[in-house]
């Protein structure tokens, strides 16, 4: 019973030793780049793509679960193995593949979005 813990408290370290060095490597690139935002966002979700095209990341989401998943270089991983999954059934298929594989994720971001702005008064950030 107690190394049931074990497991479960060395799984959660796994995840956070791997979702906290995603994005420390993101902090190192915001302190000592110049890169905008969008331009790390897109560089990680790229990223993610490659290294599951390559076949290395589903590696790191065995390793690490929801450590490797939940950051944006997962999302890439989604896409990209939503498409390998599609392109069994045709040029079709990778293309729809990767965004059925993402829906949840896309559908849930476009809705909380409409809701924050239905909640909160939205205006231009002034500079």
């Amino acid at each position: 019973m107690f190394s049931e813990y074990l497991d479960v408290l060395f799984m959660f370290a796994k995840a956070f030793l791997v979702g906290g060095l995603i994005c420390a490597i993101a902090q190192l690139i915001i302190n000592l780049t110049d890169w905008t935002s969008g331009k790390i966002l897109v560089y990680f979700m790229l990223s993610g793509v490659a290294l599951q095209g390559l076949g290395i990341y589903q590696y790191l989401v065995d390793f690490a679960g929801a450590g490797a998943t939940v950051p944006i270089s997962g999302f890439g991983y989604l896409l990209a193995n939503g498409a390998i999954h599609g392109a069994q059934k045709g040029l079709f298929g990778a293309f729809t593949g990767a965004l059925s594989a993402a829906s949840a994720g896309i559908s849930a971001a476009v809705i909380f979005s409409f809701l924050m702005a239905l909640l909160f008064k939205s205006r231009s950030k002034k500079n």
